[in-house]
């Protein structure tokens, strides 16, 4: 006679759009330059769990790392004397657009379920 043990109770869809919603407002949270962190946990964490977590934070973490790029490429600008300015527009507007966009990508978890945003290199597949 043998018994069956559970094995925990079964993720609910509230709780993976909540981690979902996690991962995209993980940029704001942390400082822009270790946004990413918070959307790789996550994804490493759902990585097997095979929800819409798993999938929403590889498009966090994607968009993460783009803005990454941009900001890494707006900060060596800034150490050139005569176009440092447009560096500081450069990180201003990355983080403008960053803090938008992650706001918006959590909403619209939030209500359908996922989200794309606009422009996103795809380096975590």
């Amino acid at each position: 006679m043998s018994q069956q043990y559970p094995t925990g109770p079964a993720r609910g869809a509230d709780q993976s759009r909540t981690w979902a919603m996690l991962s995209h407002l993980g940029g704001i949270l942390t400082a822009f330059f270790i946004g990413w962190v918070v959307s790789l946990v996550v994804w490493l964490v759902e990585r097997e769990r095979g929800t819409g977590a798993r999938e929403q934070a590889r498009v966090a973490l994607n968009f993460q790392l783009t803005l990454l790029i941009g900001m890494v490429a707006f900060k060596i600008l800034n150490a050139f004397p005569v176009i440092g300015v447009l560096g500081w527009i450069g990180m201003l507007a990355v983080g403008l657009i960053g803090l938008v966009l992650s706001i918006i990508a959590a909403v619209a978890v939030s209500q359908h379920g996922s989200y794309r945003y606009p422009f996103s290199l795809e380096l975590v597949r």
